[in-house]
């Protein structure tokens, strides 16, 4: 390999290095801001009393979803991610309600250092060892699916406790294994759309904080 190929390989990899750091850049600028915003529709949900949606909420969820994905390489696609983000606040805002009036703040405090701890934890081993897990999205596909299903059935047919708390489980398990492949995608070149990398992100957050509330929330006065 001569001097000019060599300069070439280099430049290829800083160009590269450049792109990874924009998309991370502008993915967590974008995570921070719609985090804020859905804990503000969620305060405004608690203090309005929006009544509970339960599994409902799917329906204008995967609406929204629909949207983004036709948008996201537009700027109307961040207002999406907005609209979809604080929708999600405001479905957020009963449980919270619920768990306040139960067991005090004390479970929502837990349920957010938890969450946050397993993102920073799993993003940074991530970045820290640049493993490329592009492998893991047959496995976690299945289980966020399977996963899902098992919380439909439980819902609307069988109403057990126990399988509640196991689908929580997989659920918490599948989202921090989907941060950890959405952190490699990007880092590896797989994901150069920032507008994705948020919702997805923040729709594992949202499961997260939803099982560790769930779990925290759930003990006797």
């Amino acid at each position: 390999m001569d001097i000019n190929e060599l300069t070439n390989d280099v430049s290829g990899i800083e160009i590269l290095d450049d792109e990874v750091g924009k998309v991370l850049r502008n993915t967590y600028l974008l995570l921070g801001a719609t985090i804020a915003f859905s804990a503000v529709m969620a305060a405004i949900s608690m203090a309005i009393g929006v009544p509970y949606m339960g599994l409902w909420m799917i329906l204008p969820y995967f609406g929204l979803l629909f949207i983004i994905e036709k948008t996201k390489n537009s700027a109307s696609g961040i207002a999406w991610v907005f609209a979809l983000t604080g929708f999600m606040g405001v479905t957020l805002g009963p449980i919270l309600s619920a768990v306040l009036s139960l067991r005090g703040g004390e479970p929502i405090l837990m349920a957010l250092g938890s969450t946050a701890l397993t993102f920073f934890a799993a993003s940074a081993y991530v970045l820290k060892t640049r493993k490329n897990l592009s492998s893991w999205i047959g496995f976690l596909s299945v289980g966020i699916l399977v996963a899902f299903v098992s919380q439909l059935i439980n819902y609307f047919f069988l109403q057990m406790p126990a399988l509640t708390s196991v689908i929580s489980c997989i659920f918490a398990i599948v989202s921090a294994g989907i941060i950890m492949w959405q952190t490699s995608e990007i880092i590896h070149g797989g994901e150069r759309n920032y507008i994705s990398a948020t919702v997805t992100l923040f729709v594992m957050l949202y499961n997260l904080f939803s099982v560790f509330l769930t779990f925290f929330g759930m003990g006797e006065e």
